[in-house]
């Protein structure tokens, strides 16, 4: 009897176990199964949120106010690069498995193509009739003849030269004189050239005082000339020729995007270019700012871009080291831009930037 039971005791036992063992693996099983083929797609209304906020951001970018910070000129600054966070929000959206979110990212890349899909193409092509080039030296440029000998090699017609120190601007008109037997410097900014050059005068880029323009300020009267405009003699006729270094744009956490002066300045030119009696208008310089910003509408009304006519990608000039804006520009009235692009980086924190123009 005591036999019987104890086997009856270890059958149950083993059929204990094997229900414990079953218990244990069902679970198992059914997560395999679910490992095994892909979970439904489901919404996800954060990262749709955020790719139609991101959409409208770039579409309304003008809408932005400047009362506080200067916010939407700093976005437009640096709107291209918004366009690296569709990537970023597509890859959340595969991960959660979010048809809604990946339907909302259409906004953002629509708007982001439309404002710079012809970036992405090549529009340059070969025939210019001159050559034009302009560069920020930098006031602490540790190589000013090295930087002058990589200019002359570029072999631009115009190369107009900003942030132009006293010293420096002694090394510049040595090492360029053969290359460019024609050159004209006021203050910190210069133009070198292969052609004759003739009514050479400053722009006061300043504020524009009107009627009480004879009590402006000594210390701001043309303090330190970094505008200027002259005439070069080509085979086509005169052509009228800005070389200008606006004020600097500072991020500041207390007062945002510091513009100031930049905004001034960029008005003031505007003015001399629209009082220009000349068809045949080539600005150059560097702006601290890119054409998108609508601190330079009175600009960009004006004058047309080389590297958005003519350019090969986005032509990023600042900071040398890693160029994340297009700052140093060239625009251009009355002559066609066949090619626009970057020259490799000099001793300064810009980098070159030049177009070929004809007529």
């Amino acid at each position: 009897m005591t036999q019987v039971d104890t086997a009856q005791t270890g059958q149950g036992g083993a059929d204990r176990r094997e229900t414990g063992s079953h218990a244990w693996s069902a679970p198992i099983r059914r997560a395999i199964r679910r490992g095994s083929r892909p979970e439904p797609w489901k919404r996800s209304p954060v990262l749709a949120g955020l790719a139609v906020l991101l959409g409208l951001l770039m579409l309304l970018h003008a809408e932005i106010p400047n009362r506080a910070g200067n916010l939407g000129s700093l976005v437009e600054t640096f709107l291209p690069w918004f366009g690296v966070f569709i990537p970023v929000l597509l890859a959340g959206s595969l991960w959660r498995r979010s048809a809604s979110a990946v339907a909302a990212l259409l906004l953002p890349v629509t708007v982001w193509l439309h404002l710079f899909g012809g970036m992405l193409s090549d529009k340059s092509h070969a025939g210019s009739d001159l050559t034009v080039a302009s560069h920020n030296v930098g006031a602490d440029n540790p190589d000013p003849a090295g930087t002058a000998r990589d200019l002359a090699a570029s072999g631009a017609d115009l190369l107009a030269l900003e942030e132009l120190t006293e010293q420096a601007s002694r090394t510049y008109e040595k090492q360029l004189a053969t290359a460019y037997p024609y050159h004209t410097v006021l203050g910190t900014v210069g133009l070198w050239s292969k052609l004759p050059l003739s009514d050479t005068q400053p722009v006061d880029i300043e504020m524009d005082y009107g009627p009480l323009a004879d009590t402006k300020p000594v210390d701001v009267k043309m303090a330190d000339n970094r505008a200027l405009r002259t005439t070069v003699a080509t085979d086509h006729g005169p052509l009228a020729v800005y070389v200008a270094h606006l004020g600097s744009a500072r991020v500041n956490p207390r007062a945002g995007f510091a513009t100031d002066s930049r905004d001034r300045n960029a008005q003031a030119l505007g003015k001399a270019v629209a009082a220009e009696k000349s068809k045949r208008v080539v600005l150059l310089g560097d702006l601290n700012g890119t054409t998108d910003d609508r601190a330079f509408a009175g600009l960009t009304s004006q004058l047309r871009s080389a590297q958005d006519v003519a350019g090969d990608g986005f032509g990023f000039s600042w900071p040398a080291t890693f160029p994340m804006a297009r700052i140093d520009q060239i625009l251009v009235r009355g002559v066609q831009p066949d090619s626009s692009r970057v020259l490799p980086a000099t001793g300064s924190d810009h980098r070159p930037v030049a177009a070929g123009i004809s007529w």
